[in-house]
């Protein structure tokens, strides 16, 4: 028997990065994250916590690519009955040496061989439909299956064209990666389908440390007991994303915000118009989180380093680091 994942409210030391996955929780326009950082610092941990938090969906009872009955029956008249069932969030993992065919699906080998059927195999990509696709060590992802990616997450649907076999499904997810910047870097194509990046460090405090060493060393000790005891502060943060989803549809943003948050993206020289959508949805999935009614100025601070770092262009005249820029220019147009 597998143990139980780590709490997510058991993380400390990563405030940014449980916002941030927190915030795409919430709002899924967002796109997806990227967390880099040193080995060791609990990245692939927070993903995998996540999925403990996420409310679960509604789905087609018995299908295979995780169908939203509201979306089931458009274009049919009448609409015919169907059977739903609620099922966990996905979140799937995409190890590095996965194949083409077991991301996109293949031909089932075993039913073509002993039946003579010819029975679609599905994929990750059916599996984490209306969920997370998690990739760690992301930028050591082959160049053709990042290509896939770009095409699925463009178009939001998948085409499986084998032997014979031709299927057209839906494969909308949000995109996840982590890894290490020594490993290399990522390629802009693919850099710019996340909506956030999020640098993580090791903590330097050494209260902090200490405190995340025992509450991992009782974790291992006693994963069931562990997980039942932080049972309750997950509950409640799953509560604050029903609760964020709800006030989305409600939340106000004042026009003063959109135009700084535009001023800075100008200021910073980001090309096209998604930086500022990006982070305009970020500032409002942090306000819903916060039960507000209105995106506030102190959100939109919180929201441009994730948001905009990875957007920036690189000046060879300007040595310092992308963060330092952003933070320099949220100092300038959003106040302290």
């Amino acid at each position: 028997m597998s143990s139980p994942v780590f709490p997510f409210s058991a993380i400390i030391g990563q405030d940014e990065v449980c916002r941030a996955l927190m915030a795409v929780a919430v709002d899924q326009s967002i796109g997806g994250i990227l967390i880099f950082g040193d080995r060791g610092t609990g990245k692939s941990t927070a993903v995998r916590a996540l999925a403990g938090l996420l409310p679960p969906i509604q789905v087609v009872r018995g299908c295979r690519f995780n169908s939203d009955p509201e979306s089931h029956n458009e274009g049919t008249s009448p609409k015919k009955p169907i059977e739903v069932e609620k099922i966990p969030t996905p979140v799937v993992d995409l190890p590095l040496g996965a194949t083409e065919d077991r991301i996109v699906g293949a031909l089932d080998l075993e039913a073509a061989l002993t039946r003579g059927e010819k029975v679609l195999e599905v994929g990750l990509l059916a599996r984490a439909n209306r969920g997370f696709l998690y990739i760690d060590e992301v930028n050591l992802l082959e160049d053709h299956l990042v290509d896939l990616l770009l095409d699925v997450a463009a178009s939001g649907e998948n085409v499986i064209e084998r032997e014979g076999l031709s299927v057209r499904h839906p494969a909308r997810f949000v995109l996840i990666g982590s890894g290490n910047p020594e490993e290399g870097e990522l390629r802009p194509q693919l850099l710019d389908r996340f909506g956030l990046a999020v640098d993580v460090k090791t903590p330097t405090d050494l209260d902090t440390r200490v405190k995340i060493v025992k509450l991992r060393d009782a974790y291992e000790r006693n994963p069931q007991s562990f997980v039942q005891e932080w049972k309750g502060k997950d509950a409640a943060r799953r509560r604050k994303i029903t609760r964020g989803r709800k006030l989305l549809a409600e939340m106000h943003v004042p026009d003063q915000i959109i135009r700084s948050a535009a001023a800075l993206c100008a200021a910073l020289g980001t090309d096209g118009l998604r930086g500022e959508l990006t982070l305009i949805r970020t500032a409002r999935a942090l306000a819903a989180i916060d039960g507000k009614a209105e995106v506030g100025m102190k959100h939109l601070r919180e929201a441009a380093p994730h948001a905009l770092r990875h957007r920036l262009r690189r000046d060879p005249l300007d040595e310092t680091d992308s963060g330092t820029r952003v933070a320099r220019a949220v100092e300038e147009h959003l106040g302290c």
